[in-house]
């Protein structure tokens, strides 16, 4: 089925999602920029972050020129205070000064806030000792670290599934009105991904963002990612990044585009055909066929062709073909997020989400056993130590190739008239 959204109402739909996703305060710089060296810590939605890469995928995106490198500490289960780790684990400290860290993304308020308004003084209180204790560390050696604060997402209502939505929602909203006013009070950047996970968890179109009303399914990942990364960017006096957006008349051979330049149009026979230039990164297609509500939907690319004789047209783009519609659904815009530069950016975020599985297997060793317990002197516990140096040399590798970004091309696509 075709999806198709009527682009001269774009504007419109940004300003609804504005609306819905108010901006922060205005910040005198963003809370990161091209070239910093990242660490996210915190609970499960920071842990999982990396086993979906939409987050460091766009930001990886929206650097290219000076590329962002990312490892995710972050831990199932962690709260401000309770972060167990095994013997003999590395300290915090020592990993954020081996990838010489810039800045700390730290996502926390999601366990703590089952402690409900009883325990918002202690969670401030935790909060604020947490800043403390990186105030001041130069885990790069050359400045002290930046923080980022990140509040916990809404909870979403599946029904009998997850019971007391009502509560716990009211709860989460006091915990990121209480992790901002930490925040202002220590003059950090703060990111609210309550507010805007709440709107998209309460909307009626769309499939649904989390397994159990918590942890997001890898269409929350996609959701959220976008957002929670223009933010990072922002500083204030923008909130958006735009999508490829394409608009061809077929008539006038005339063309006018947003992340992309139409070089050249042409008729060929029965098809049309224009050359792409792709000026910037396309966005990531979202890991769900259906209907998005208008905010997301607005992440997607899109082409419109207007003044098409009435009939059914295929698109080919260097000879693939991407999307089939009618002539009526060209002239509304359709989306486009299976073309060749795509499927490249879903093959790059897959090389993120490796880089970040290498870096876990050296930091985060799975079987202890052989660390600290009855095997470490097998020859299995012997060669760990150098294992883990292998699998440190493979995700620093791996950072290093992903630096290269996407390869962006100009590329020939093709309307394709369909016979009946």
């Amino acid at each position: 089925m075709i999806t198709t959204m009527r682009l001269p109402h774009r504007v419109g739909l940004v300003a609804f999602a504005l609306m819905l996703w108010p901006p922060p305060a205005a910040l005198a710089d963003a809370p990161i920029s091209g070239g910093d060296r990242i660490a996210i810590v915190g609970n499960t939605f920071a842990d999982q972050l990396r086993t979906h890469g939409y987050l460091e995928t766009f930001l990886l995106n929206q650097t290219r020129e000076n590329p962002v490198s990312i490892r995710n500490l972050g831990w199932g289960g962690d709260t401000l205070t309770i972060r167990n780790r095994p013997t003999n684990f590395p300290t915090e400290a020592s990993t954020l000064t081996a990838h010489q860290t810039d800045v700390i993304i730290a996502c926390f308020g999601m366990g703590e806030s089952f402690a409900g308004e009883a325990g918002l003084e202690a969670f401030q209180r935790d909060l604020t000792t947490f800043i403390a204790s990186h105030t001041a560390k130069s885990y790069n050696g050359r400045s002290p670290v930046r923080l980022v604060l990140v509040s916990p997402i809404a909870y979403e209502n599946l029904g009998e599934l997850t019971p007391a939505v009502a509560q716990r929602n009211h709860d989460l909203a006091a915990y990121t009105e209480a992790m901002s006013a930490v925040a202002v009070a220590n003059g950090i950047p703060f990111i609210n991904l309550f507010e805007p996970s709440r709107t998209l968890g309460e909307s009626r179109v769309g499939p649904r963002t989390t397994t159990n009303g918590i942890h997001p399914t890898a269409y929350g990942y996609w959701a959220i990612g976008r957002f929670f990364g223009e933010k990072l960017l922002s500083d204030g006096s923008s909130t958006d990044v735009p999508s490829w957006e394409i608009r061809i008349d077929a008539a006038a051979r005339k063309a006018e585009a947003n992340g992309v330049s139409v070089i050249e149009t042409f008729q060929e026979n029965d098809e049309l055909a224009f050359v792409i230039g792709e000026d910037t990164p396309p966005s990531l297609p979202p890991p769900s066929g259906e209907t998005l509500p208008p905010p997301l939907a607005r992440q997607r690319d899109t082409l419109t062709i207007e003044n098409l004789a009435p009939g059914t047209y295929a698109l080919r783009v260097d000879g693939q073909s991407v999307v089939t519609a009618s002539h009526d659904a060209w002239s509304r815009g359709v989306f486009i997020d299976n073309s060749p530069a795509h499927q490249a950016a879903e093959s790059y975020r897959a090389a993120v989400v490796d880089k970040n599985l290498q870096f876990i297997y050296g930091w985060k060793a799975l079987n202890q056993v052989h660390i600290v317990g009855e095997r470490r002197h097998s020859p299995s516990g012997r060669a760990l130590p150098g294992e883990i140096i292998e699998f440190n040399n493979l995700t620093n590798q791996a950072d290093e190739a992903l630096k290269a970004g996407l390869d962006l091309k100009v590329r020939t696509w093709r309307l394709v008239p369909v016979k009946p």
